[in-house]
């Protein structure tokens, strides 16, 4: 009986284990009950805030069937989050005292994190919008945060979310820190979440800053151990060269994941000037996909113009969004992204590197970018505008290689001829010209991959 007893208590523990987020051994991708886990985020900053139950299982539910994997949401939201009221009345601090969070309201995001687990999806939890802690030209705050509230405040959440399984948490809301104490808030934050959850293990920590940094949460806290991957934000204009803010950090000692938590959204206007440069298209959402992790990045985040504030009749809004969001749920980049994580998944996905030295033409222009990536046995070249372009062969396994043009539009892949793996090859893209990418795959046929 005792034996039956620590068998049984042993299953218990490893199942705690494996049902917890870590980082891979190799420091570069995140595991998820002990398995690989690509991060497709969808920026819903308001969920909480503006979304009554019914509108947030719609939403929670379309983005589950687009293939969704992270829904990245603020708790103390951005549109007067303090002082307007969830979509049933409730705020969410007595007294504006981040000590004193209020249970009407925190039942609101607890029905919404337990609905996303039913559809699958993690909640990418940020405790609050950085205009709490500062403000700048947008958010209203107001400025409600010191060390130690932070803490007490953390603390608290950490508490409450500690059994749920599909949380990860996310400090920083859009803000960078322009002092110590600044630093010290999230700092304090984080220990709390710590405190709150149990310990650091069961909760997996990150900083979502605002655009314009070459480092992103790096450059504060690469070498804090509560930074457990960290997040750039690569802002709203296009062909942006984020791929060497990637590979920047990427290179950081320690090892720690990075990803683009905030790249261009989809409809929105190009560098905030719709007036010159008009707004963001399906392919400028996609091109920056399949750069930013064919440049090291363990994943993705989308994000609409129309999503993130859920625009709504009647509704406050910035920067002119165009349709209300139950009609943006349908943009097609949104659906597009679906093709990427189903393309990395089907290869062994934590052996992956970034890898230049695979093509020769490496001197384009970011608009017609060509990035490689490889893993073990297989390798893929993103071409942004179909161009032609040289592989130098050799450094994945096996003689004789398959391949594949994979459509990043339709995700359709059609093969090609096998190809000896020595030397180099030069390889076209069937179509080229703005909004014609592209992905080249070659596989160890030996692996029998199937096809993506």
């Amino acid at each position: 009986m005792k034996r039956l007893y620590t068998c049984l208590l042993l299953l218990f523990m490893v199942g705690n284990c494996f049902a917890q987020f870590r980082v891979s051994p190799n420091q570069r991708y995140l595991l998820r009950e002990n398995k690989p886990f690509f991060w497709l985020g969808d920026t819903a900053w308001e969920l909480f805030h503006r979304l009554n139950r019914e509108e947030a299982d719609q939403y929670l539910r379309r983005r589950a069937e687009q293939g969704f994997t992270v829904i990245q949401a603020v708790a103390l939201a951005e549109f007067d989050g303090l002082h307007t009221p969830n979509a049933y009345g409730e705020l969410p601090l007595e007294n504006d005292d981040p000590a004193k969070p209020r249970e009407a309201y925190f039942k609101h995001v607890d029905y919404i994190i337990d609905q996303a687990d039913k559809y699958g999806l993690v909640i990418g939890l940020l405790p609050t919008w950085g205009d709490k802690l500062r403000k700048s030209s947008w958010g209203k705050g107001p400025e409600v945060f010191t060390p130690e509230n932070a803490e007490v405040y953390g603390k608290w959440l950490g508490n409450r979310y500690k059994n749920r399984k599909n949380i990860v948490w996310i400090l920083g809301g859009d803000r960078n820190p322009q002092n110590v104490v600044h630093e010290k808030v999230w700092r304090a934050m984080a220990k709390g979440i710590a405190e709150g959850t149990g310990s650091a293990d069961k909760a997996l920590i990150s900083f979502h800053p605002s655009g314009g940094t070459d480092m992103g949460s790096a450059q504060w806290f690469h070498k804090d151990d509560w930074l457990d991957f960290n997040m750039l934000q690569n802002g709203h204009c296009r062909d942006m060269p984020v791929y060497d803010k990637i590979q920047a950090v990427y290179n950081l000692v320690p090892a720690k994941p990075v990803i683009d938590a905030e790249p261009i959204y989809e409809d929105h206007p190009v560098c905030f000037n719709a007036k010159d440069l008009g707004t963001s298209s399906a392919y400028d959402v996609r091109k920056y996909a399949y750069l930013d992790v064919f440049s090291g990045a363990f994943g993705h985040t989308y994000g609409c113009h129309d999503i993130w504030q859920f625009y709504a009749p009647n509704r406050e809004s910035v920067n002119d969004p165009h349709i209300y969001w139950q009609q943006a749920l349908e943009l097609p980049g949104a659906s597009q992204m679906k093709f990427l994580r189903r393309l990395m998944e089907s290869r062994p996905l934590t052996d992956r590197v970034p890898d230049q030295s695979l093509v020769v033409e490496n001197n384009l222009p970011a608009a017609e970018r060509i990035q490689a990536t490889h893993g073990t046995g297989y390798l893929f070249v993103y071409a942004a505008t179909g161009k032609p372009f040289t592989v130098n062969l050799g450094k994945i396994t096996g003689a004789s290689l398959t391949g594949y043009w994979f459509d990043p539009r339709t995700g359709v892949a059609q093969a090609i001829s096998p190809v000896q793996n020595q030397g180099s090859k030069k390889f076209t893209p069937p179509r080229s010209g703005y909004g014609n990418d592209w992905v080249l795959i070659l596989d160890d046929a030996g692996k029998n991959y199937p096809k993506p």
